[in-house]
Protein backbone atom coordinates (compact mmCIF):
# COMPACT_ATOMS: atom_id res chain seq x y z
CA UNK A 1 0.00 0.00 0.00
CA UNK A 2 1.43 3.36 -1.05
CA UNK A 3 0.28 4.96 2.19
CA UNK A 4 2.42 2.71 4.39
CA UNK A 5 5.28 5.19 4.11
CA UNK A 6 3.29 7.41 6.51
CA UNK A 7 3.17 4.77 9.24
CA UNK A 8 5.07 6.05 12.24
CA UNK A 9 4.77 9.73 11.23
CA UNK A 10 1.62 10.32 13.31
CA UNK A 11 -0.79 10.97 10.42
CA UNK A 12 -4.45 11.79 10.98
CA UNK A 13 -6.92 9.98 8.73
CA UNK A 14 -9.93 12.17 7.91
CA UNK A 15 -12.74 10.34 6.15
CA UNK A 16 -15.57 11.98 4.23
CA UNK A 17 -18.87 10.70 5.56
CA UNK A 18 -20.42 8.49 4.96
CA UNK A 19 -18.89 6.36 2.18
CA UNK A 20 -15.32 7.34 2.94
CA UNK A 21 -15.46 5.98 6.48
CA UNK A 22 -15.16 2.22 5.71
CA UNK A 23 -12.21 2.98 3.41
CA UNK A 24 -10.68 5.35 5.96
CA UNK A 25 -11.10 2.76 8.70
CA UNK A 26 -8.97 0.23 6.82
CA UNK A 27 -6.31 2.85 6.08
CA UNK A 28 -6.20 4.04 9.69
CA UNK A 29 -5.93 0.45 10.91
CA UNK A 30 -3.04 -0.28 8.53
CA UNK A 31 -1.19 2.87 9.62
CA UNK A 32 -2.04 2.58 13.33
CA UNK A 33 -3.41 6.10 12.95
CA UNK A 34 -6.44 7.85 14.47
CA UNK A 35 -9.58 8.03 12.36
CA UNK A 36 -11.99 10.95 12.34
CA UNK A 37 -14.62 12.29 10.00
CA UNK A 38 -14.58 15.73 8.50
CA UNK A 39 -18.03 17.23 8.22
CA UNK A 40 -18.65 18.31 4.67
CA UNK A 41 -21.81 18.64 2.62
CA UNK A 42 -22.23 19.27 -1.06
CA UNK A 43 -24.21 22.36 -2.01
CA UNK A 44 -26.35 21.38 -4.96
CA UNK A 45 -27.97 23.66 -7.49
CA UNK A 46 -31.57 24.40 -6.44
CA UNK A 47 -32.81 23.15 -9.80
CA UNK A 48 -30.32 20.27 -10.18
CA UNK A 49 -29.57 18.99 -6.67
CA UNK A 50 -27.11 16.40 -7.99
CA UNK A 51 -25.00 19.17 -9.54
CA UNK A 52 -22.56 20.39 -6.91
CA UNK A 53 -21.92 24.14 -7.05
CA UNK A 54 -19.98 24.25 -3.80
CA UNK A 55 -19.61 22.71 -0.38
CA UNK A 56 -19.80 23.54 3.30
CA UNK A 57 -17.03 22.29 5.58
CA UNK A 58 -17.38 22.09 9.34
CA UNK A 59 -15.16 23.83 11.85
CA UNK A 60 -15.42 26.44 14.60
CA UNK A 61 -16.79 28.65 11.85
CA UNK A 62 -18.17 26.44 9.05
CA UNK A 63 -16.77 27.47 5.67
CA UNK A 64 -18.98 27.84 2.62
CA UNK A 65 -16.96 27.43 -0.57
CA UNK A 66 -18.71 28.08 -3.87
CA UNK A 67 -17.60 27.42 -7.42
CA UNK A 68 -17.96 31.04 -8.51
CA UNK A 69 -17.56 30.38 -12.23
CA UNK A 70 -20.14 27.59 -12.20
CA UNK A 71 -22.56 29.69 -10.16
CA UNK A 72 -22.12 32.56 -12.62
CA UNK A 73 -22.78 30.29 -15.60
CA UNK A 74 -25.97 29.08 -13.91
CA UNK A 75 -26.96 32.64 -12.88
CA UNK A 76 -27.01 31.62 -9.22
CA UNK A 77 -26.38 34.17 -6.50
CA UNK A 78 -25.48 33.47 -2.87
CA UNK A 79 -29.04 34.48 -1.97
CA UNK A 80 -30.40 31.82 -4.35
CA UNK A 81 -28.34 29.20 -2.53
CA UNK A 82 -29.06 30.24 1.06
CA UNK A 83 -31.95 27.77 1.59
CA UNK A 84 -29.75 24.91 0.33
CA UNK A 85 -26.79 26.08 2.44
CA UNK A 86 -28.90 26.27 5.59
CA UNK A 87 -30.40 22.82 4.98
CA UNK A 88 -26.95 21.29 4.46
CA UNK A 89 -25.56 23.14 7.49
CA UNK A 90 -28.28 21.60 9.67
CA UNK A 91 -27.59 18.11 8.30
CA UNK A 92 -23.87 18.61 8.91
CA UNK A 93 -24.54 19.61 12.54
CA UNK A 94 -26.77 16.56 13.01
CA UNK A 95 -24.11 14.23 11.67
CA UNK A 96 -21.34 15.87 13.66
CA UNK A 97 -23.27 15.31 16.88
CA UNK A 98 -24.06 11.71 15.89
CA UNK A 99 -20.48 10.89 14.90
CA UNK A 100 -18.44 12.85 17.44
CA UNK A 101 -20.82 12.92 20.38
CA UNK A 102 -19.56 16.32 21.49
CA UNK A 103 -15.85 15.51 21.18
CA UNK A 104 -13.89 18.37 19.58
CA UNK A 105 -12.17 17.84 16.26
CA UNK A 106 -8.44 17.09 16.41
CA UNK A 107 -6.31 20.10 15.39
CA UNK A 108 -4.57 19.60 12.05
CA UNK A 109 -1.96 22.39 12.21
CA UNK A 110 1.45 21.07 11.22
CA UNK A 111 0.18 17.51 10.86
CA UNK A 112 0.07 15.02 7.98
CA UNK A 113 -3.60 14.66 7.10
CA UNK A 114 -4.81 11.82 4.88
CA UNK A 115 -8.20 12.72 3.42
CA UNK A 116 -10.14 9.65 2.32
CA UNK A 117 -13.22 9.06 0.19
CA UNK A 118 -14.66 5.97 -1.48
CA UNK A 119 -14.20 7.49 -4.93
CA UNK A 120 -13.97 10.79 -6.77
CA UNK A 121 -16.41 11.79 -9.50
CA UNK A 122 -16.03 15.58 -9.79
CA UNK A 123 -13.76 16.26 -6.82
CA UNK A 124 -15.64 19.41 -5.86
CA UNK A 125 -16.24 18.30 -2.27
CA UNK A 126 -12.64 17.20 -1.82
CA UNK A 127 -11.39 20.49 -3.23
CA UNK A 128 -13.43 22.32 -0.58
CA UNK A 129 -11.97 20.10 2.13
CA UNK A 130 -8.42 20.75 0.91
CA UNK A 131 -9.03 24.49 0.92
CA UNK A 132 -10.43 24.32 4.45
CA UNK A 133 -7.46 22.26 5.69
CA UNK A 134 -5.03 24.74 4.13
CA UNK A 135 -6.78 27.47 6.11
CA UNK A 136 -6.24 25.38 9.25
CA UNK A 137 -2.52 25.08 8.44
CA UNK A 138 -2.35 21.34 7.91
CA UNK A 139 1.27 20.28 7.48
CA UNK A 140 0.79 17.95 4.51
CA UNK A 141 -2.45 17.06 2.77
CA UNK A 142 -2.66 13.63 1.14
CA UNK A 143 -5.82 12.63 -0.74
CA UNK A 144 -6.51 8.89 -0.97
CA UNK A 145 -9.27 7.17 -2.93
CA UNK A 146 -9.64 3.78 -4.60
CA UNK A 147 -10.98 5.21 -7.86
CA UNK A 148 -11.40 8.57 -9.56
CA UNK A 149 -12.38 10.23 -12.79
CA UNK A 150 -9.15 11.25 -14.60
CA UNK A 151 -10.10 14.94 -14.87
CA UNK A 152 -11.05 15.13 -11.20
CA UNK A 153 -7.76 13.47 -10.31
CA UNK A 154 -5.78 16.04 -12.30
CA UNK A 155 -7.54 18.89 -10.50
CA UNK A 156 -6.86 17.41 -7.08
CA UNK A 157 -3.18 16.91 -7.93
CA UNK A 158 -2.89 20.67 -8.36
CA UNK A 159 -4.25 21.31 -4.87
CA UNK A 160 -3.10 18.51 -2.57
CA UNK A 161 0.48 17.74 -1.63
CA UNK A 162 -0.05 14.17 -2.83
CA UNK A 163 -2.89 12.20 -4.37
CA UNK A 164 -2.94 8.41 -4.14
CA UNK A 165 -5.51 6.71 -6.34
CA UNK A 166 -5.49 3.07 -7.41
CA UNK A 167 -7.61 3.36 -10.54
CA UNK A 168 -8.51 6.29 -12.84
CA UNK A 169 -9.86 4.78 -16.07
CA UNK A 170 -10.82 6.90 -19.04
CA UNK A 171 -14.18 5.12 -19.13
CA UNK A 172 -15.09 6.29 -15.61
CA UNK A 173 -18.81 7.13 -15.33
CA UNK A 174 -19.68 6.87 -11.63
CA UNK A 175 -18.05 5.67 -8.42
CA UNK A 176 -20.65 2.95 -7.95
CA UNK A 177 -19.63 1.08 -11.10
CA UNK A 178 -16.44 -0.06 -9.35
CA UNK A 179 -18.14 -1.64 -6.33
CA UNK A 180 -19.97 -4.97 -6.16
CA UNK A 181 -22.04 -3.52 -3.33
CA UNK A 182 -22.48 0.25 -3.33
CA UNK A 183 -25.33 0.47 -0.84
CA UNK A 184 -25.32 3.58 1.31
CA UNK A 185 -23.24 3.50 4.49
CA UNK A 186 -25.52 4.20 7.45
CA UNK A 187 -24.96 6.51 10.41
CA UNK A 188 -24.86 3.42 12.63
CA UNK A 189 -22.04 1.89 10.58
CA UNK A 190 -20.08 5.15 10.72
CA UNK A 191 -20.43 5.37 14.51
CA UNK A 192 -19.45 1.72 14.96
CA UNK A 193 -16.30 2.09 12.85
CA UNK A 194 -15.29 5.33 14.58
CA UNK A 195 -15.77 3.76 18.01
CA UNK A 196 -13.83 0.64 17.00
CA UNK A 197 -10.99 2.82 15.68
CA UNK A 198 -10.91 4.88 18.90
CA UNK A 199 -10.83 1.77 21.08
CA UNK A 200 -7.77 0.47 19.27
CA UNK A 201 -5.71 3.70 19.53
Amino acid sequence: MELLKYRGSDPLVLALPRGGVPVGYEIARSLSAPLEVIGVRKIGSPHQPELGVGAIVDGQEPQVLLDESLCASLHLSRADLEPVIEREREEMRRREEAYRGGRPATPVAGRIVIVVDDGVATGSTLRAVIEALRGRRAGRIVVAAPVAAPEALRRLQLLADEVICLHAPAWFRAVGQFYENFSATTDEEVVRLLETARSSE
